[in-house]
């Protein structure tokens, strides 16, 4: 009797064991599966694949040359953008330089997106948008690598660090080479940073952007961008850049003197859609609705 009552309690005994182990391993998976990178799966979308633009968008891919329209700038960025002479990418030196961030959502190319893990850990490292012949790879940095010092060096494409908030991937890039926030010549300082959310809708992907420039805009810019997922796959590689005779001669520098642009660039767009100079020149009023209602009021006149 006495040998049964000690199996019995042996017996007991295993089994409060295999319970309290397998208890435990049923709250170590989502640990695990947060340090294995699939966590990102769950709280996240699928964001690798390849994605075409969505072309009826107008994303000011070939502006017209004075086109500041939704543009908060402030006098210094109206001075230099009206300053601007896009002859000048047609010189050798400048034909592969390179556009700034704000191009990802004024290109004509679509995203090649793929991920990086740690080959130990399991656990992901990084997103990377493909290059494009005039823009650089974009990667974004999701671990915990610390913030870049002020003191970082600044590149083409930025610093990009990401995180997930409630199944959107947000990210926060800073450390820019001073560029462009429209292709015909309003200026972003190299101490801007852009924020960009990217969303998915079913096969559509959605990417909003904010950019806060302290020196050039008066107010944060807003972009988005849609995307398309596509079963054709883009390239992860740039097409090559070739410089080569555009025009310009070896001695020649593209240039507008301060206060001379041509007359027929600055009256181009007003004489095309009858708005009023004042309109497209980047004044922040101009961007919200009741600036449409001042537009008739004065038409009125």
């Amino acid at each position: 009797m006495e040998s049964n009552s000690m199996l019995r309690q042996m017996v007991r005994v295993s089994l409060c064991v295999t319970v309290a182990a397998l208890f435990c391993v049923l709250i170590a998976r989502p640990a695990f599966a947060q340090d294995s990178g699939i966590s990102e799966k769950r709280v996240g979308f699928e964001f690798e694949g390849s994605w075409n633009q969505v072309p009826t968008e107008d994303n000011s891919t070939d502006p017209i040359p004075v086109d500041y329209m939704g543009l908060p700038l402030n006098e210094a960025a109206r001075a230099i953008a009206l300053d601007y002479s896009e002859s000048q990418l047609s010189m050798v030196e400048r034909q592969c330089e390179g556009w700034s961030n704000p191009y990802l959502f004024q290109g004509p190319f679509g995203l090649k997106i793929w991920s990086d893990f740690d080959p130990l850990k399991g656990s992901l490292v990084s997103y990377t948008i493909g290059a494009w012949e005039d823009k650089p790879a974009f990667v974004i940095w999701m671990d915990d690598r610390p913030e870049p010092s002020q003191y970082a060096e600044h590149l083409r494409g930025g610093i990009t660090r990401g995180h997930w908030e409630n199944g959107t991937l947000v990210t926060v890039t800073t450390h820019m080479k001073e560029g462009w926030v429209r292709k015909n010549g309003p200026p972003m300082s190299d101490m801007a940073t852009m924020t960009l959310r990217f969303t998915r809708h079913a096969d559509i992907l959605l990417m909003t952007g904010i950019i806060e420039d302290p020196y050039y805009l008066t107010e944060p810019l807003v972009y988005t961008r849609n995307f398309q997922l596509s079963n054709q796959q883009i390239s992860p590689v740039a097409p090559p850049c070739v410089p080569t005779y555009e025009g310009s001669g070896a001695s020649e520098v593209p240039h507008v003197l301060w206060g001379n642009k041509p007359k027929e660039f600055m009256e181009e767009l007003t004489r095309k859609y009858g708005v009023p100079r004042e309109a497209v020149m980047g004044y922040s009023e101009t961007l919200y609705p009741e600036y449409h209602q001042k537009m008739k009021a004065a038409g009125s006149r």
